[in-house]
């Protein structure tokens, strides 16, 4: 009975000035939504992270083909290194206590696939059939290329899902003839889509999966002649038309599965020997390790997260101060009140109940409000910005547990000052 009351002393004297109590509620309504705001971007970023390197592979070592620099390479060198071959995923394949797939690709120069009037941009991935299990790649529909379909250089592609739609749209392509160069490819099955997001981490750019098309190995290799990534990317930046110093890459890229992920550093550096080796220490290769890329997202996301946590929690301090000027000018207000309660048999701890209740009060209305700002300050973030935000109870726990945390300590110097009013003093307070 006796908090009961305590608590509607403390509305009454709230209520009784609302502009004030609501300006005073500002610092933590802007202060939670801060918060839960900030630390939203920070989870989405962090699931997005995850989601694009699970694209990867937690469990790969990528090697990539590039073109090397010739004014750090002799001509002797370029001349001797190969380029990246399958010859090289042979020699990585011995280490088969730490590999258990090694699976080359290559990417053939058809920017464009065509059925009937309709066109799709895409990426024409020549590979193996175990591909589909060193990636995370999924079929929704049909199926993936086969070993005999690779052995008889079957002319069949499966689709990604952004291709399929551009050529397709809502009918089955499955059965149905696309274009790829001059020939014709019989469409055997269709990815499920796969969420890209921005397309890069920690500075390395990922492929949008859904405009893939995926044809057997040995079909490219019979019949489409042989123009690299790398090999296209270097006249694509050059101006001058030098004859190339350096061998044409058999392959783009070779997808390592190791083991186990605590193989990962180790294989890593067993690649790279082998890499050096056999390509003469020419630089014409890339290494990109999916596991360092998590754990350098991981730290810069920590980063990020106590960075914005830190300046949305000035906003709370900033508040708790508000509310600490507010209170003070209150018990100068209400000085007589106070007087007259101690008088009439209110004890000090009473007087400070009381005005701790109304510090607290005015927190968790500022909560409240705050986390209506902050889960709307997310939703509106994610729409206009198009970054991918994640409110997780967490972020609502810290926001409220702070902002009561502030009200409680910056309401204790008020509360304590009024609870220390001498009676007499107090009566006779004008």
């Amino acid at each position: 009975m006796i908090h009961r009351r305590a608590f509607q002393v403390s509305f009454d004297a709230l209520t009784a000035h609302k502009l004030r109590t609501f300006l005073t509620m500002l610092g933590v309504i802007f202060g939670v939504g801060a918060v839960i705001a900030m630390l939203s971007i920070g989870e989405g970023a962090k699931q997005e992270a995850l989601e694009q390197i699970s694209i990867l592979g937690i469990n790969n070592v990528i090697v990539s083909a590039k073109v090397p620099d010739e004014g750090l390479s002799s001509d002797r060198g370029l001349a001797r290194s190969p380029g990246l071959s399958l010859a090289d995923g042979d020699n990585i394949a011995q280490f088969d206590e730490m590999v258990t797939l090694v699976v080359p690709q290559r990417f053939e120069a058809y920017p464009t696939i065509f059925y009937g009037s309709e066109e799709a941009p895409v990426r024409v991935v020549a590979t193996l059939p175990s591909y589909i299990y060193s990636s995370s790649i999924e079929v929704e529909n049909g199926r993936f290329i086969t070993a005999y379909d690779n052995s008889a250089c079957a002319q069949v592609c499966v689709l990604g899902a952004k291709a399929r739609r551009s050529l397709f749209a809502f009918s089955d392509p499955i059965g149905k003839s696309v274009r790829i160069g001059d020939l014709s490819f019989v469409v055997i099955g269709v990815m499920a889509d796969k969420y890209i997001g921005r397309g890069k981490v920690e500075g390395f750019e990922l492929k949008n999966l859904n405009e893939d098309v995926y044809i057997p190995f040995n079909t490219a290799v019979k019949k489409f002649d042989r123009t690299p990534a790398a090999q296209e990317r270097r006249h694509r930046h050059s101006d001058e038309e030098d004859e190339q110093k350096y061998n044409t890459p058999e392959i783009d890229q070779l997808t390592i599965t190791v083991t186990d992920l605590k193989y990962v550093p180790a294989v890593t550096k067993v690649v790279d020997r082998i890499m050096n080796r056999r390509h003469f220490g020419v630089d014409d290769f890339e290494i990109v390790v999916p596991e360092s890329l998590l754990r350098q997202s991981q730290k810069t996301q920590q980063i990020f997260n106590i960075v914005m946590g830190a300046i949305a929690g000035i906003s709370l301090v900033v508040g708790g101060i508000g509310i600490m000027n507010i209170m003070l000018a209150t018990v100068l207000e209400r000085t007589r009140e106070i007087g007259v309660r101690r008088a009439v048999g209110a004890t000090r701890k009473d007087i400070l109940r009381q005005f701790l209740i109304e510090a607290i009060t005015i927190c968790l209305v500022g909560c409240a409000v705050g986390i209506a700002l902050g889960l709307t300050l997310a939703k509106v973030i994610s729409f206009y910005a198009e970054w991918p935000t994640i409110v997780s109870m967490y972020s609502i726990v810290l926001a409220v547990g702070v902002s009561t945390a502030v009200g409680l300590i910056f309401g204790i110097y008020p509360a304590n000052k009024a609870a220390q009013l001498d009676v007499i003093d107090a009566l006779r307070y004008e």
